[in-house]
């Protein structure tokens, strides 16, 4: 480009010669007068063939496990590197760069590198809180634990909460709720969720959605509407999608030991507070999440007087051995409920 530049000068605005240039920057006639007369100010190398010294024996092999891949499911691809790793096993002794260049030319050419647009969703104060499950190996009391992590996150300050439970049914995500709300001390507008199966009953068009009756209690009694994303559709909350990996990274990357769950939750609260303290958020980049949150808490609805009573509650009929079913397991009652239908809390 400054080749170009000097070249345009020297004849335009000096009113030099094609002879003169070439001698004062030696360049050859032919590249002095195709700058002038085709009026060109940028000029870019464009490799006509890309040369695979060392992938050339293996692009045949690379070819054959791309198209094995473009039958399955985008999530069950593999990536470059783990081809790349693949080529390394069977013999493969050149770089990483060769294997990504050319299967991001071969998906270009088939057709399969597609590219998703996407606009970034912004959120005034107060306005929602999104949530989400994920699972986690710990030890409890030295036993080794899959623990589920309920996650919330506040979509403006980016404020997190987590949770620890053996388990997902609804009693314990209405309990990670009430939770969450008295962490944060109020509670958003809206609250953004998959389509749980412990929250949404029935999925219809659109964005109409079923939800749980007693979850619908819960939304009642903080005041704040249930949204559920699309199917297939994380982007839509993708920010408690984000906290995900920065909690597993972060909180789990060693597996951690407790005594209880309770010890667990403690700890888990406290690394949430650190978090908040100590990361910069990520549009105000000035502030960190908890100096943003100061200010977003104002915006929050109050917390009722009382908190909500998370229980799951089931119609059930008791048996003639007086005894009722629940979760996979039987309960005895009292005689005098024998052959009725009653109502079952858990």
């Amino acid at each position: 480009m400054e080749t170009i530049r000097k070249v345009r000068q020297a004849h335009f605005r000096d009113g030099k010669g094609i002879r003169e240039i070439t001698r004062d920057f030696n360049l050859s006639r032919n590249t002095v007068r195709c700058i002038i007369r085709t009026g060109i100010i940028d000029q870019k190398y464009v490799r006509s063939e890309q040369p695979h010294p060392k992938l050339g024996s293996f692009i045949e092999r690379l070819s054959e496990l791309l198209k094995e891949d473009t039958g399955k499911p985008v999530r069950h691809r593999r990536s470059a590197q783990i081809l790349f790793e693949q080529l390394q096993r069977e013999g493969y002794e050149g770089g990483y760069d060769a294997v990504r260049r050319y299967v991001g030319t071969w998906k270009k050419a088939d057709g399969t590198a597609l590219v998703k647009a996407f606009v970034p969703l912004e959120y005034d104060p107060g306005d929602a809180f999104q949530f989400d499950w994920s699972y986690e190996k710990v030890e409890l009391g030295g036993v080794p634990v899959e623990v589920k992590i309920a996650q919330f996150r506040l979509c403006h300050s980016r404020k997190p909460f987590c949770a620890a439970y053996t388990r997902e049914t609804l009693e314990m995500v209405l309990d990670a709720h009430i939770r969450a709300f008295e962490f944060f001390g109020g509670v958003c507008r809206r609250g953004i969720y998959d389509n749980l199966k412990t929250v949404v009953t029935k999925v219809l068009m659109g964005k109409d959605r079923v939800f749980n009756r007693r979850f619908q209690n819960l939304a009642s009694h903080y005041l704040f509407d249930l949204v559920a994303c699309t199917p297939a559709a994380d982007w839509e909350k993708g920010q408690v999608e984000n906290q995900v990996g920065v909690v597993r990274n972060r909180f789990f990357a060693k597996r951690r030991r407790f005594a209880s769950l309770e010890e667990l939750n403690e700890w888990l609260e406290g690394e949430c507070r650190n978090h908040g303290a100590t990361a910069k958020h990520p549009e105000f980049k000035d502030r960190t999440v908890d100096q943003v949150f100061a200010e977003e808490k104002g915006k929050l609805l109050t917390l009722p007087a009382s908190p909500f009573d998370c229980y799951q509650e089931n119609v059930v009929r008791v048996s003639p051995q007086l005894l009722v079913s629940f979760d996979r397991n039987r309960y005895s009652v009292n005689a005098m409920a024998v052959g009725k239908t009653v109502s079952l809390r858990a």
